[in-house]
């Protein structure tokens, strides 16, 4: 078994022109494009279906409403949020990092 890259996803508000992704919304659309690529693939990438399992995971996670609620909150007392997710064999571990 291919040992998956941890995934990071960065959400942030919209500010001036540039808009902007909550974590539910930010993590929904790499899963998309990753299902996509699954789609398109005409071989078996492991990687791309591990990546694909563990946004999946985060999002059917029990926790995940409590560590959206929280970088929501950081965001609008305007701090940087970033969501590192680790999958292996199933066990799904999240940090929230404030920078």
């Amino acid at each position: 078994m291919i040992q998956m890259e941890n995934i990071s996803l960065e959400p942030n508000y919209t500010y001036n022109e540039v808009p902007g992704m909550c974590l539910k919304c930010l993590a929904e659309k790499e899963l998309n494009n990753c299902l996509f690529a699954l789609l398109s693939e005409q071989s078996n990438d492991e990687e791309l279906q591990q990546h694909y399992e563990a946004l999946l995971a985060l999002l059917e996670s029990p926790d995940f409403e409590r560590l959206r609620s929280e970088a929501e909150r950081l965001l609008s007392e305007g701090k940087q949020v970033k969501v590192k997710v680790d999958y292996d064999a199933g066990n799904l571990q999240c940090n929230l990092i404030v920078g």
